[in-house]
């Protein structure tokens, strides 16, 4: 998938382009002299949201297009929303290296049980032409059922034409059963309401007798 974002060169001080509405930002790449730019916020925004990091975007507006990955975003902690960004522009026809997210996805039967579903990776390294570059690959816990149960990087759907940096044993996902100190506070909080239940019935039944 690649989208497309409107862009212009950048020649006004990053500040006055801020007050624009817009985010100064900056075009670089093996073969790609760094270009300053300047990209409306919102539609900067809504694009990530809808990217992320490892999905192409096409960047129109300079001399020609430029195919790019988002290669960093910094942050206004204080305002809120992107200030900064670096496009990584990507090499036709050629592989590149990035990282693309896991999206997890379903429920983990085995967490009826108290037992806690811990994902080991967020994200996994590969390698691919741009054109194959997949925007997330999918992991369902819905497979998680027993408390030893694992999800490997075996597991997953991976096309055919993409290369990751890690074995194929890699733990994506795993299991650890609830703990005996969790289950036997559970079972004291019951047997603390059973006793406040009796307790109040006794209470009740003097209370009666006395009248």
């Amino acid at each position: 998938m690649t989208l497309k974002l409107e862009v212009e060169k950048r020649e006004a001080s990053v500040d006055v382009v801020r007050a624009e509405g817009k985010i100064p930002a900056v075009v670089y790449g093996p073969k790609q002299e760094p270009i300053a730019i300047a990209v409306n916020k919102f539609q900067f925004e809504k694009t990530l949201q809808e990217a992320g990091e490892s999905t192409i975007i096409n960047l129109e507006g300079l001399d020609e297009e430029v195919e790019v990955l988002v290669q960093d975003v910094a942050f206004d902690a204080a305002k809120g929303g992107a200030e900064h960004v670096d496009f990584y522009a990507i090499e036709r026809g050629k592989e590149l290296t990035t990282n693309v997210a896991f999206e997890f996805v379903g429920e983990a039967p085995v967490e009826k049980s108290g037992a806690t579903v811990t994902k080991v990776m967020q994200d996994v390294e590969v390698t691919c032409r741009p054109s194959a570059l997949p925007s997330h690959i999918e992991v369902d816990l819905s497979v998680l059922e027993t408390e030893d149960a694992q999800i490997h990087i075996s597991d997953l759907i991976i096309p055919a034409d993409v290369k990751l940096g890690v074995e194929s044993d890699a733990v994506v996902v795993s299991v650890a059963a609830a703990r005996e100190e969790e289950l036997e506070e559970t079972a004291a909080a019951v047997d603390m309401d059973a006793v406040e239940v009796e307790g109040e019935k006794k209470e009740d039944e003097t209370e009666e007798a006395e009248v």
